[in-house]
């Protein structure tokens, strides 16, 4: 090969590898909050994988954005905190748009519905005197119960909310609906033979979406168009029917 030919091979290759390293960086990814211990949305599975509606919502809205998604585990209470300082991009958990998360806070459009549910032994209401009620810390459910004056037993998880009305250190439980379904497939909860009462308060139900970072606004269209997609395409149907007994879209 002579040297001109040579260097022309040279000089075309270069841009080529430019080009590489621009794609490279623009594939940084994601940083993704998920719960670990809220069963069914979002929980470790038998080989300690991390699993559930929302985060595999998740996975399929970052496969349909062809973007790298990195998930880290958090407790409820850290969400809004990491979301609104922009320590990460996504909060991959079904949140209701309360006053105060949207201050801090964007919302991709809602994947599901929310209600909240109040569970207690038959003839124990909501604000009566001497009633501790648990909830998961950081929720609108805990922040709900404080604003009326309700005594509140606070846990880390959902999957925690079973063992303060097991022990008699709570007499009610104020979760949301589909958490609600989890807890009855505990045997020594479902023998306390709670009444369920649906809490009508606007704050307490509602749509329930994806928070996004306010330093990433580009990723609200994003979400939203890939989340059409799933819809259409069928994969969020598969999701659902793979984790949740009833439709929740």
């Amino acid at each position: 090969m002579s040297r001109a030919a040579l260097l022309l091979l040279l000089w075309c290759a270069i841009p080529a590898s430019l080009g590489g390293g621009v794609l490279a960086a623009e594939r940084t990814a994601l940083r993704v909050l998920v719960l670990e211990n809220a069963p069914p949305m979002s929980f470790r599975d038998e080989f300690g994988q991390l699993t559930g509606f929302s985060v595999e919502v998740a996975r399929a809205v970052c496969s349909e954005m062809r973007v790298n998604c990195a998930f880290e585990v958090v407790m409820q209470s850290a969400l809004l905190p990491a979301i609104s300082q922009g320590k990460a991009d996504i909060a991959a958990v079904g949140l209701l748009e309360t006053p105060e998360r949207r201050a801090k806070m964007l919302f991709a459009k809602p994947y599901y519905r929310s209600m909240s549910l109040w569970l207690a032994r038959p003839g124990v209401v909501p604000g009566q005197a001497g009633v501790r009620v648990a909830a998961v810390v950081g929720s609108v459910q805990e922040a709900y119960g404080r604003k009326q004056g309700w005594e509140m037993n606070a846990v880390a998880t959902h999957g925690e909310l079973a063992e303060p009305l097991i022990s008699g250190q709570a007499q009610a439980v104020l979760v949301p609906m589909i958490s609600a379904l989890n807890l009855q497939k505990v045997a020594a909860f479902r023998k306390l033979g709670l009444a369920t009462t649906v809490i009508h308060a606007a704050e307490l139900s509602g749509d329930a979406a994806f928070g996004i970072s306010p330093f990433r606004p580009e990723l609200q269209k994003e979400i939203n168009a890939a989340l059409d997609r799933i819809k259409r395409n069928g994969t969020y149907d598969r999701i659902n029917s793979r984790f949740l007994p009833f439709r929740v879209s």
